[in-house]
């Protein structure tokens, strides 16, 4: 177990002492998608949904599960969140609700949990807006997209 961090030398849990880190600008983004078939993605488009603008409502799910991280995640660092952008768009070819979170902070740790959770929050969101008119919506492609800043440098995904 010594590759990761957050286990110790006996294999138990543990929360990775960042004390020793250099305060440093992070910045995380992460997307998702959630499929609806042709009459949901209308109701949404059209804010015809009994539970009101899905969009909004998962905009701010995702803006606060993103300083609620902490509470989520059990080896998360509680961070000075700087700010979290949450983008949702109607994609009609492919009948989804597209989801991007960015986070920012100047921290000792980074935002990638902020952001994938951000997203997360986010999809289940419009799932939980949506289910009682559709039950099969399929959330899909979590996943970190682009992280900036600490000692494991900078990612970008590539090649999709």
């Amino acid at each position: 177990m010594k590759d990761f961090t957050h286990f110790d030398s006996d294999g138990r849990a543990k929360m990775v002492d960042v004390g020793g880190k250099s305060i440093t600008h992070r910045t995380a983004r992460a997307s998702a998608r959630v499929f609806v078939n042709r009459e949901t993605f209308s109701l949404i488009e059209s804010g015809g949904l009994k539970k009101g603008d899905v969009l909004a409502v998962a905009q701010v799910a995702g803006i606060m599960a993103a300083k609620r991280t902490p509470d989520l995640i059990p080896m998360c660092h509680t961070l000075q969140l700087e700010g979290v952008d949450l983008n949702l768009s109607l994609n009609p070819e492919s009948c989804s609700v597209d989801i991007i979170a960015e986070v920012r902070c100047e921290g000792r740790t980074g935002v990638e949990m902020e952001a994938l959770t951000s997203a997360g929050v986010a999809a289940l969101t419009v799932y939980d807006m949506c289910k009682a008119v559709q039950r099969d919506i399929v959330i899909s492609d979590l996943r970190l997209e682009a992280k900036t800043g600490g000692i494991h440098g900078d990612f970008v995904r590539e090649g999709e």
